[in-house]
């Protein structure tokens, strides 16, 4: 396994005038593989954009370590920078009163790319993106969409091998985000590796091959979404569509924790154990159910309940 990123036990402590240390990251241990889209999954304040930035070198830990591409993030950061691509959201990184073009042929000139190169740079990712009919135009006027496509065509223009996330489709309305991860997935496609921080739970499940979920600074989870939902499936559910007085003896049926209606006209019944679930099935079927389908909790249902266990213990703990 060849690692892009390789963080172990980072720590990050913010010293405040009054009061104790408070601690952003706690211990935190993250392997990126080259070539994954991988997950950082958490609400806001959970420590995922202190993350970022200490990956970005622009943020020292208080303790631990980590490498990018095999290069130390504290001595090698002048050999990791040009080998990564940055996008935070929000108005950060972008100059609203230049024009897109102004704005690219910057950031290329940062990269020590030539005049030449960095116009055929500028123009290709401006086409890609969809921004070419408006490269002249001042950035102050774009939508919220084109500023985060702009962003993103901004995080490559140096050709880099490692992408940095920060909640790209933060503050989008649904079309413009679901173009936006069309673009990521393209991005993905291409070979880099990529690190996508966020809160929404269906946009980690679309993209991602891996998830890292943290909560209060503290990794608490790292797996593939689907394994993640199968870790969490302490009672199996299945799903039928069947008439009111059949749920009713499914309901009374041993190990069937509970029936629940759905809007759809079916309703989810769960079981405590797989022996449960197959006396189930084998009930419905030899009534003549033939809509019947077994299910995992999807992602939201495992974060949720990851985060849960995790704050138990931190009570219990304290």
């Amino acid at each position: 396994m060849r690692l892009a990123v390789d963080a172990r036990g980072l720590r990050r402590e913010y010293r405040v005038r009054r009061g104790p240390a408070v601690t952003a990251l706690d211990d935190v241990s993250i392997q990126v593989e080259q070539g994954e889209v991988h997950g950082l999954l958490g609400p806001n304040g959970a420590g995922k954009s202190t993350l970022m930035k200490i990956l970005s070198t622009v943020l020292l830990p208080t303790s631990g370590s980590a490498s990018v591409l095999g290069h130390d993030l504290v001595t090698e950061y002048r050999r990791i920078r040009p080998l990564l691509g940055i996008v935070f959201g929000g108005e950060r990184g972008l100059y609203p009163r230049l024009t897109a073009r102004q704005n690219m042929r910057y950031w290329a000139a940062l990269y020590g790319m030539s005049t030449k190169k960095g116009l055929a740079r500028t123009d290709t990712l401006l086409d890609e993106l969809g921004l070419a009919e408006r490269a002249d135009d001042r950035v102050e006027t774009f939508s919220v969409g084109m500023r985060q496509r702009l962003h993103l065509a901004r995080g490559i223009v140096g050709d880099p091998r490692v992408l940095l996330l920060d909640e790209p489709t933060n503050g989008l309305d649904p079309l413009a985000a679901r173009q936006l991860r069309e673009l990521i997935q393209r991005l993905a496609g291409e070979g880099r590796t990529i690190l996508l921080a966020t809160h929404d739970l269906a946009e980690a499940e679309v993209l991602c091959d891996r998830v890292t979920m943290i909560n209060h600074g503290r990794v608490i989870a790292t797996e593939a979404p689907k394994t993640l939902s199968r870790l969490m499936s302490r009672q199996e559910r299945v799903r039928v569509r069947a008439d009111t007085g059949l749920l009713d003896r499914v309901r009374a049926l041993d190990g069937v924790l509970g029936v629940e209606p759905a809007d759809d006209g079916t309703a989810v019944v769960s079981v405590e154990s797989q022996q449960a679930l197959g006396a189930v099935l084998a009930f419905v079927v030899a009534e003549g159910v033939t809509d019947v389908r077994t299910e995992l909790p999807d992602l939201e249902e495992v974060y949720l309940r990851l985060v849960h266990r995790n704050e138990q213990r931190s009570v219990v703990n304290r």
